[in-house]
């Protein structure tokens, strides 16, 4: 069994979900249950926190692209933050910097969520 952990914690009305490890086939539906909590809960507004992944897989790639219309339609997101530079070549390459909002920080995400939400 790879090394795979899914962390949710709260930060006000934005949750962050903290990866560990190997995200792949094999462990995508911790990811996916995770997300599916989230959303049965009316939950939308979510960060991402790679800074203790090591490896995601087309697999990993997969349930973010599969969670993101949901989270859009709720007027959520999904934001990505603290990316080691060999896992975000991996979103470049493909195209998701287009498609979704990378920080530096777990931070910074949170408060472009927060800056949305004012009028």
């Amino acid at each position: 069994m790879a090394d795979f952990s899914v962390n949710v914690r709260g930060s006000g009305s934005v949750n962050i979900i903290d990866l560990k490890g190997y995200l792949d086939a094999h462990t995508a539906p911790e990811l996916e249950n995770a997300f599916n909590k989230l959303i049965k809960d009316s939950k939308f507004k979510v960060v991402v926190n790679f800074d203790e992944l090591k490896y995601i897989s087309s697999a990993g790639l997969g349930v973010f692209m599969a969670y993101v219309e949901p989270m859009r339609e709720n007027s959520g997101d999904i934001k990505f933050s603290n990316m080691k530079e060999n896992v975000y070549n991996i979103f470049d390459l493909l195209g998701f910097p287009m498609l979704y909002e990378f920080f530096k920080d777990e931070s910074e995400a949170i408060e472009k969520f927060n800056a949305q939400a004012q009028p």
